[in-house]
């Protein structure tokens, strides 16, 4: 199953705020033996969020999302996550009473004020969602049909994401159960490598050979990390296979990098 992250807001594709969420989230995901499958930069427009999302609800994706989900009109998340759906925006009752506890906490006016009214938009979650905690300050986010809405600051998004791995994606940790193992190849060309490249893949059914080339790198000058990826079992036989091709090429071989998950 997939993981998806959406990244949402003007600001950060105006370059008014930097982002933060994706190296953050690829932690968290690493932490648990998971991984990120895409990832995207998306502008608060609410017809290309409402398409977007509309196609990772049909894939069946589990997707993180963080930005949008506020009461100012340059908020289209929760809108746009309905209308990919088509289902209604309905005032969610326990959102509902986290927000006016959260008014009378912060002592933020009457709870019939236009202000307290208001700030009850941020409870109108698609139909049928479940609301995400929120510890900061109580306002939640909310998913459905396994995608994940929080806010955009990192504050409030991060701890409410890890809450979502460990308890509704819990059944997708796989730690331990990720391998990638790699050379440091010098001398050789990418094109020279592709047909061993095609072949591990061909013979070794379930690894992902990968080639990340380099010309500048401070210790090892121009290179190329040639390496195999996915589960152990299926990573060390390809990997024996991948360093034979590499001695039949006569190409010079130097450190191995690694890593489990």
């Amino acid at each position: 199953m997939a993981i998806g992250l959406y990244i949402i807001g003007d600001e950060i594709l105006s370059g008014k705020r930097q982002d933060k969420h994706f190296t953050k989230i690829q932690e968290l995901l690493e932490a648990r033996g998971m991984h990120l499958h895409w990832a995207q930069y998306l502008s608060d427009d609410p017809s290309l969020l409402q398409q977007t999302m509309r196609a990772s609800f049909e894939r069946g994706d589990v997707v993180l999302s963080c930005g949008g989900i506020g009461a100012t009109p340059d908020d289209h998340t929760r809108q746009s996550a309905a209308s990919a759906l088509g289902l209604p925006l309905v005032l969610h009752p326990e959102a509902k009473r986290l927000i006016q506890q959260r008014i009378v906490s912060s002592g933020l006016g009457d709870l019939d004020s236009a202000a307290s009214v208001q700030r009850l938009q941020m409870g109108m979650f698609p139909q049928g969602s479940d609301i995400i905690p929120n510890p900061y300050n109580q306002i939640p986010g909310f998913s459905i049909r396994r995608h994940f809405f929080v806010p955009g600051f990192p504050v409030m998004a991060w701890p409410m994401l890890e809450w979502v791995l460990d308890t509704c994606l819990a059944d997708m940790h796989q730690t331990g159960r990720y391998l990638e193992r790699a050379f440091i190849v010098k001398g050789a060309m990418e094109s020279d490598l592709t047909p061993l490249m095609e072949r591990i893949e061909r013979e070794h059914a379930g690894a992902k050979v990968f080639s990340l080339p380099s010309v500048d790198h401070p210790q090892w000058g121009r290179h190329i990390e040639l390496g195999v990826k996915g589960e152990p079992q299926i990573v060390d036989p390809a990997f024996d296979a991948l360093k034979r091709g590499l001695e039949d090429l006569k190409v010079e071989i130097s450190t191995e990098t690694g890593r489990s998950i």
